[in-house]
């Protein structure tokens, strides 16, 4: 286990930090000056570190920035007195993790201390966990289904199609296919064959000859060709012009095309990938895609399930997303708390997993602190929330709301239109659960309520439980049951 390291000219101090840490089996290394401290990083590194904000030879702030820039996530306390306000900010704004007032009262530092151990427990798992990602994610057993399927066809050419609603991973799943397959080595090609003009998607295809159409001045290789020996992916594939599917038909038969204004014939070995959100029967039956090719295509199919079917894998997603966003964009990854992961995991996902990722691109920009909590995610999330007609929402215009059983609520919006509209939520929420026969109404709406009054009062307070308690008019000891009780993550 990794020491705690304090840093206080003063001997006091240190001495009754160590005194108290040790007690509770936490091992600690104190230094007299930040200078000791600095060198003694090129050897080793604290869990945790908690350091005075005046010292001789260095301000606490000064160390702060130099260990943060070596030791981003790294948990710093700042010990500072009760009125010297414009360090308390500045030790925020520097990247503290809390501030510790002097004189402190000793249970309550050790409370922080261990808070910042945890923190710094989490952010080490994590980190280790996202080193590991696999290329795609998945535990829940429709994707271990999916990842089954892959393995067995990992030494076939079978075309195979791929279905699922978009957003969900389509994709990755074909690219799957191919790295896994004897043609690994070879190209992937994709092709998004509803995003292309219908005048122009044969000549991406299957290529053209120079002169063949207006524009034309040089000779131009097709998907097709550019996947010989590789794989094609053809995304969308319901989306194709009834006209271009003869054509597609053919190549599939024989491995035959003509480039468009060409009279010779081409040939290709690529195995082919369809893909599409459509039911593709109720195309056939419609006559827009013809049956035969449907047929060619559909020899073997996998269904990837949306998010909404596999919200256990909604965390360690979110954790990946939020990691590979931080790197990105070279910033410290945000972590989210088990309240926003509730609202999270309860979310339908109409855009399934991009828009998933897209939310925790916008929390790696957005999100005020490290720690993302509810209130902090984007409107589409939040209790109540309904997409204005005229307004299109960040990932998706369809209203959503986190589910009725979602044993803690989401921090409310920062505003509201009216004082009196927390009521009409609650009032709402409970005639829902009344009309839908729920049981223990009365105790999931007051637990909820007695979840955001705490939450708020944390965070208004920053985490102090003492000083929450005491604007909430409760004890400490309740304020402490109650943390426990409703299982808050503070």
């Amino acid at each position: 286990m990794k020491s705690i390291w304090v840093v206080d000219d003063d001997h006091s101090i240190r001495f009754v930090l160590e005194k108290a840490l040790a007690r509770e089996g936490l091992p600690v290394r104190s230094f007299s000056n930040a200078r000791d401290m600095l060198a003694a990083l090129d050897d080793d590194s604290p869990q945790v570190l908690v350091s005075d904000i005046r010292m001789p030879g260095g301000s606490g702030l000064e160390l702060l920035a130099k260990v943060k820039a070596r030791l981003p996530a790294l948990p710093v306390i700042i010990m500072t007195a009760y009125s010297d306000l414009d360090s308390a900010v500045s030790a925020f704004q520097g990247g503290a993790f809390e501030y510790l007032p002097k004189p402190f009262d000793l249970p309550r530092a050790v409370e922080l201390i261990r808070r910042a151990q945890e923190e710094s427990q989490r952010e080490a798992g994590e980190q280790e966990a996202a080193a590991q990602v696999p290329e795609m994610l998945g535990q829940a057993p429709a994707m271990q289904d999916v990842f089954r399927a892959i393995g067995r066809l990992s030494q076939s050419n079978v075309t195979v199609m791929i279905t699922g609603e978009s957003g969900s991973g389509k994709e990755l799943v074909a690219r799957a296919l191919h790295k896994h397959s004897p043609r690994g080595e070879g190209p992937f090609v994709a092709i998004n064959t509803a995003a292309i003009p219908k005048d122009l998607l044969e000549s991406e295809l299957f290529g053209h000859e120079r002169g063949a159409f207006t524009g034309a001045q040089a000779s131009r290789r097709g998907r097709f060709e550019q996947a010989d020996g590789g794989t094609l992916f053809l995304d969308e594939i319901g989306d194709m012009p009834f006209e271009l599917q003869t054509r597609l038909l053919r190549v599939l038969s024989d491995g035959q095309f003509y480039r468009v204004g060409g009279h010779s014939p081409m040939r290709s070995n690529v195995r082919v990938i369809a893909a599409t959100h459509q039911n593709l029967e109720d195309r056939v039956r419609q006559g827009v895609f013809r049956e035969d090719l449907f047929h060619r295509l559909n020899v073997i199919r996998l269904r990837l399930p949306p998010l909404r079917e596999r919200r256990e894998d909604v965390p360690s997603l979110a954790r990946h997303f939020l990691q590979r966003s931080a790197t990105e964009l070279g910033v410290e990854p945000k972590r989210l708390s088990d309240a926003a992961l509730t609202v999270l995991t309860a979310f339908d996902f109409p855009g399934n997993v991009r828009q998933l990722e897209n939310i925790c691109h916008w929390l790696s920009v957005m999100a005020p602190s490290q720690v993302v909590e509810p209130k902090d995610l984007p409107d589409e999330l939040q209790p109540g929330y309904v997409a204005a007609p005229s307004t299109t929402a960040m990932t998706s215009p369809a209203p959503a709301q986190p589910s009725a059983a979602a044993p803690l609520p989401a921090a409310a919006p920062a505003s509201t239109s009216s004082g009196e509209g927390w009521l009409a939520d609650m009032a709402a929420d409970a005639r829902t659960r009344l009309l839908a026969g729920e049981p223990d109404v009365w105790d999931a709406l007051t637990k909820r309520f007695e979840a955001q009054l705490i939450l708020t009062a944390l965070d208004i307070t920053r985490g102090r439980r003492i000083e929450a308690a005491q604007k909430l008019g409760i004890g400490r000891n309740t304020i402490t049951r109650k943390i426990q009780e409703l299982g808050l993550d503070v």
